[in-house]
């Protein structure tokens, strides 16, 4: 089982938001496929081994609900971010990123581009 992280904004806040770190090949290749439903306060952490569009890219496939996806960069600075519909075959950051976040779709009205988050 993939380890629990904490997500901290450049203010020092801590998110209060429960994060899976996402990092084995078994965790990547299920994701949120085929789960009905994902809690306001979890998400769930990509980590890619280096900065990719394409590496970062998502699909929505046997994905039933609304998500938010927020990229970011190496450093933590979020690179984009965007409401993945269910069934969509392709969403991929504007810029490219190591890490991204699959969240309930609230978050976005809390993370934006050029925020900085870090990994606790």
């Amino acid at each position: 089982m993939s380890a629990w992280v904490q997500l901290r904004t450049a203010s020092g806040e801590i998110l209060p938001l429960r994060v899976r770190l996402c990092d084995t090949f078994l965790c990547r290749l299920r994701g949120l496929t085929f789960r009905k439903a994902l809690a306001e306060d979890e998400g769930l952490l990509f980590v890619e081994s280096q900065e990719s569009r394409v590496g970062t890219a998502i699909h929505m496939f046997f994905v039933f609900f609304p998500i938010a996806v927020i990229w970011m960069a190496g450093d933590g600075t979020v690179v984009d971010t965007c409401l993945a519909r269910p069934f969509r075959p392709y969403y991929a950051p504007r810029a490219p990123a190591r890490y991204f976040l699959e969240a309930d779709p609230r978050w976005l009205d809390h993370i934006s581009r050029g925020d900085k988050l870090t990994i606790v």
